[in-house]
């Protein structure tokens, strides 16, 4: 059986890698594109301090994590604290805190509460995944499932999105590491994304108790983390589901330009540092090259950066010409972008919803309207309506 497995992994592995390396057309960056209509913004409330990330309880509730390390529920117009256990060796300085959030889908009642964090201190910390139950008025027993394995310092490129599919496994996004000269070990921070004996640069494939779920390829490549899902990633802070086609899309920074949207498959390098559309932050040089064979090309590059942050894939009847639209939230923008596809993953149409406020995050609720939540320091949740 064994045997079996470690010849259909090297199989898959071989074809994901062949289809990547198909992917050489160079894509064409886009810079602010056309405004959408047919729309208005209304607020539904204010007062989260660094809005971080959303997600829903299951008798439809919001939370919303603050990225100073607190929880906020939404009351009406309103926000109001929620009491939790201490986050462990929770980390707050520069883009580390407290991050994103997500219920497990499987609970009905005390559902399990999932966050992202930064833990550690400035001279050393990792991104950490985080579990605690909510017994409707607090959120216990919280503590760590998973813990990126290589510390670096500093307050940069955490990631860090979490995602769960159809399976209830789930996906978690971490950075690189941060901006050259930063190191993490003994390599410059970016170049951790080619390196399959770290976490960093990743998206990372995990059971609901954080252990690692694997793929074809990590059986087939003994150097590879279980855990790694693809790598040659910067610092991906969006990830959306098709709940139709499964297909995984991202939302990735890229550095003085070169952000992407891209598609997720398992096992696939998408060429950061070595492919990219970015340019380095010091020497203005170009990172890498456009078009590197076995590499996966994105769908979407914006340039300049608009720094993309929440992902949501549309399914909503409020824009039934917005149907099988992705969502992409922007922080250097202030806006909140559609990408339309067609069947294939293609893209069809860009355009742009101006929000005036760094979008931090963007999310369909349970009653399919699109929230958008801002970062600022009192931050604000609105909503995307029919004008």
């Amino acid at each position: 059986m064994r045997k079996n497995r470690v010849l259909h992994a090297t199989l898959v592995f071989v074809l994901v890698q062949s289809a990547s390396a198909a992917q050489t057309q160079e894509v064409t960056p886009v810079d602010k594109p056309p405004l959408a209509k047919g729309w208005q913004l209304e607020t539904v409330a204010t007062g989260v301090p660094q809005g971080w990330g959303m997600a829903w309880l299951p008798d439809g509730r919001m939370l919303v994590t603050g990225k100073g390390g607190t929880l906020h529920m939404l009351n009406g117009k309103t926000f109001q604290q929620v009491k939790m256990d201490p986050l462990p060796n929770l980390f707050v300085g520069g883009q580390g805190g407290l991050l994103d959030i997500a219920v497990h889908p499987g609970d009905k009642t005390n559902p399990r509460i999932y966050m992202t964090m930064a833990s550690g201190t400035d001279a050393s910390n990792r991104t950490a995944l985080v579990m605690g139950t909510f017994d409707g008025k607090r959120v216990t027993g919280i503590r760590k499932v998973f813990s990126v394995r290589q510390a670096k310092n500093g307050g940069e490129h955490f990631g860090s999105r979490i995602l769960f599919l159809p399976d209830t496994t789930l996906l978690m996004s971490i950075g690189d590491g941060g901006n050259t000269p930063q190191r993490v070990g003994k390599m410059l921070a970016r170049d951790q994304a080619q390196n399959l004996a770290t976490h960093q640069g990743k998206i990372l494939h995990l059971t609901d108790a954080g252990k690692p779920v694997g793929i074809g390829a990590a059986e087939a490549q003994p150097i590879r983390l279980t855990e790694i899902h693809s790598h040659g990633h910067r610092n991906v802070q969006g990830l959306a589901l098709d709940p139709k086609t499964g297909h995984v899309w991202a939302s990735e920074h890229g550095s003085r330009g070169g952000d992407e949207i891209n598609l997720i498959e398992a096992g696939n390098n998408y060429g950061w540092p070595l492919q990219s559309y970015a340019l380095d932050y010091t020497t203005r040089e170009p990172i890498g090259k456009k078009v590197v064979p076995g590499t996966v090309q994105p769908i979407v590059v914006w340039t300049p950066s608009p720094a993309p942050s929440g992902l949501a894939f549309y399914t909503g009847k409020a824009f039934p010409q917005w149907q099988g639209s992705l969502f992409s939230g922007s922080l250097a923008g202030k806006d909140v972008r559609r990408v339309g596809l067609d069947a294939a993953g293609k893209v069809t149409a860009q355009e742009r919803i101006p929000v005036g406020q760094r979008v931090r995050d963007v999310r369909q609720g349970p009653d399919g309207q699109l929230y958008v939540l801002t970062d600022e320091a009192k931050g604000t949740l609105l909503r995307i309506v029919p004008k």
